[in-house]
């Protein structure tokens, strides 16, 4: 007789957007990876692509989706989310590459929370789509450099929370080590002022600095924190935007290069402090928009001391979008909005002109919104290249290369 609690079931042919396993008659079965064969008793029998976690923290940690998958099923799942929100808009691509995929402990820019539960801080990621703070021993993403931090932080954090109040604290690996921001607490008085120094200097951080709810105060900075693309330093405000991993920024430098490549004059939009502009701005005269001032500041000061032609511009592209006309007097466009996309800049650029457009995106379903627009503009889309920053979770971003 058959055991009908064991009997073959569907199997798993895909990974869905949100992480899912999904059935051939498009059933969602969580934890699942492609392979993977449903029972009748609603258990899973695994198949090849099922590796195990290896995190201890996995899955009630809310920093990884998808540790069950093996490399080959996770770098599919990272291209599929690119191809397949294409596919919804009607898009056609000359080609998506196979992804890219950051390697683990390699993750240098985090936001955790911790709090204090009775005589317990507990520090680390949230669990999905919930307030609970997973504390953690280990971590298979975050560089070792900043988890190193997690154990002394609980001990220096302890006095300034309030049971269940929540706080987070923002690394971010730059040049000179890490700039730690610590946003939440007040910090008030001579005793806490010089744990707080003390903390930074014995444990070697660029900048500690405190935010009580009126903005970034530095507590210490033996010298100006900085980030660097293409060679060139640039002073980083606290925790300012930042690719995840040098190797996804490598990666969506690469993928555009040769949208840019025969460009003379180009314009990055949406330019934060110079990722681009300055790594590909080489030998190049380069427009660069941005709405956060600071950065403009950044950029500007750090392109004029490298002697790079940079104009930057304060500039809100969301409610002022470059026009057609200021888009033609350019070879080529780069844009990287934030995950909204960039609906307005995409309908000037669709009506322009402009030979070759690069767009680096962290949305694919937005980015795939914006592509339809170009498309039915006139512009061909030749090659997106899907890369996985944040490796083991549903977060997937892209660079692309449009041509008119």
């Amino acid at each position: 007789m058959t055991d009908i609690s064991t009997a073959d079931g569907p199997t798993i042919i895909r990974i869905a957007a949100k992480g899912d396993g999904v059935t051939a008659d498009g059933r969602h079965v969580p934890m699942s990876a492609p392979g993977d064969r449903l029972r009748i008793d609603g258990g899973l029998d695994f198949g090849p692509h099922h590796a195990d976690p290896p995190c201890r923290h996995y899955p009630l940690c809310g920093g990884c989706q998808l540790q069950h998958l093996d490399d080959e099923s996770y770098a599919a799942y990272v291209r599929d989310r690119v191809a397949g929100a294409l596919v919804g808009q009607g898009v056609e691509a000359g080609v998506v590459l196979p992804a890219i995929v950051s390697p683990p402990r390699s993750r240098r820019r985090a936001a955790l929370r911790a709090g204090r539960f009775g005589r317990k801080v507990a520090l680390g990621f949230s669990s999905e789509n919930s307030h609970r703070i997973v504390d953690l021993s280990m971590c298979e993403t975050l560089d070792p450099a900043l988890f190193a931090l997690l154990a002394p932080l609980r001990t220096l954090l302890a006095p300034m929370l309030g049971d269940r109040r929540a706080v987070q604290a923002k690394m971010t690996l730059a040049d000179q080590g890490v700039d730690l921001l610590i946003e939440g607490v007040e910090a008030d008085g001579l005793e806490l002022a010089e744990a707080l120094t003390g903390f930074a200097q014995r444990h070697g951080l660029a900048r500690l600095s405190v935010d009580d709810g009126y903005g970034p105060q530095t507590r210490y900075e033996p010298e100006p924190v900085t980030i660097s693309f293409g060679g060139i330093a640039v002073a980083s405000p606290p925790y300012a935007f930042l690719q995840a991993t040098k190797d996804g920024e490598r990666a969506l430098a690469e993928a555009v290069r040769p949208a840019l490549a025969d460009a003379a004059v180009w314009a990055d939009l949406f330019c934060g402090m110079g990722t681009f502009a300055l790594t590909l701005g080489e030998g190049k005269r380069v427009y660069a928009a941005e709405a956060a001032r600071g950065l403009v500041l950044s950029l500007k000061a750090a392109a004029n001391r490298a002697q790079r032609q940079v104009a930057a511009d304060h500039r809100d592209l969301f409610r002022r979008p470059l026009t057609v006309e200021e888009l033609n007097r350019f070879d080529a466009i780069l844009l990287d909005p934030p995950r909204a996309g960039a609906r307005e800049q995409a309908a000037q650029l669709a009506a322009s002109q402009v030979p070759a457009i690069a767009y680096i995106s962290c949305n694919p379903g937005s980015f795939a919104r914006d592509a339809k627009m170009l498309a039915e503009g006139g512009y061909r889309l030749d090659s997106v290249q899907p890369v996985g920053q944040f490796r083991w979770s549903t977060h997937v971003e892209l660079a692309a290369i449009f041509r008119r």
